[in-house]
């Protein structure tokens, strides 16, 4: 069983929160601590933010996050050094890699899943790699013993959702708007709606996320969610904090989410 299944079985049907950061942001140096202050306010899972120059699905916020990385020319095998630093302290957290194809490509995709295992990566949900185009990435992730995660859009059609469940593992991520990280108008309703919907197809945990920026918010997600996904609002946290201060806010607002949600 891999980390990411070992953690909702370990739930025993409560909602696992999954906090985001972005690697790097807002130094390299303080990455694993924050890492830990997330755990420390109730993380269930991670996801860690690969920097990227072009982040297409990403609001202001996170963007500005992966340009604070990139001064300090974070790469993707920094990011993996940070994971197995990490790792040091910390055998039971499962963390996915939230990113873009590039860097994984340029690498090369076995290269990348052994180098990633062997960092204590658990999952990598690429945002533009399509399920079509998939195919070569999750053969050597999952040849990694490493779970493929899939985003799933509001305008994803049936048949398309019925292929990414072919292929998932470790849970799904139900983008909750149509619009970029950090946007507004999330309608509570819609997505419940929606997640219902999927789950004639989807066997693995789903995740939401995008638009959740508060304790309400994702306690009414966690209702029908798995999972509450929550990158932007942390990553504000980050922004607004010293880097001497990021660590004690970020586990204050994971600690008020964990306590929100079901």
């Amino acid at each position: 069983m891999s980390r990411i299944a070992a953690c909702f079985a370990a739930l025993q049907g409560k909602k696992a929160l999954i906090p985001f950061i972005t690697a790097g942001d807002p130094h390299p140096s303080r990455t694993v601590e924050l890492m830990h202050g997330l755990v420390d306010g109730g993380a269930d899972i991670i996801e860690l933010g690969v920097p990227f120059s072009d982040p297409m699905a990403d609001g202001p916020v996170i963007q500005r996050a992966s340009e604070r990385a990139l001064v300090h020319k974070v790469g993707l095998r920094d990011v993996l050094a940070m994971v197995a630093e990490f790792r040091k302290t910390n055998t039971t957290t499962p963390v996915v890699l939230m990113g873009y194809l590039n860097p994984v490509f340029v690498m090369g995709y076995a290269a990348f899943a052994t180098a990633a295992r062997e960092a204590g990566v658990d999952g990598v949900l690429t945002v533009d790699c399509p399920p079509e185009e998939a195919a070569d990435l999750s053969a050597a992730l999952i040849a990694a013993d490493l779970d493929p995660v899939f985003l799933i859009a509001p305008t994803t059609p049936e048949a398309r959702v019925r292929e990414i469940a072919r292929h998932a593992r470790g849970y799904v991520y139900y983008v909750s708007l149509k619009g970029v990280t950090g946007a507004g108008n999330l309608d509570i309703d819609d997505v419940a709606r929606k997640i219902a919907a999927l789950r004639a197809h989807i066997q693995v945990p789903i995740g939401v996320g995008f638009g959740i920026r508060d304790a309400a918010t994702a306690k009414a997600i966690s209702v029908t969610a798995d999972a509450v996904v929550v990158g932007s609002r942390l990553v504000q946290e980050i922004e607004a904090a010293t880097e001497q201060t990021a660590k004690e806010r970020l586990t204050g607002l994971v600690a008020e989410l964990k306590a929100a949600i079901l």
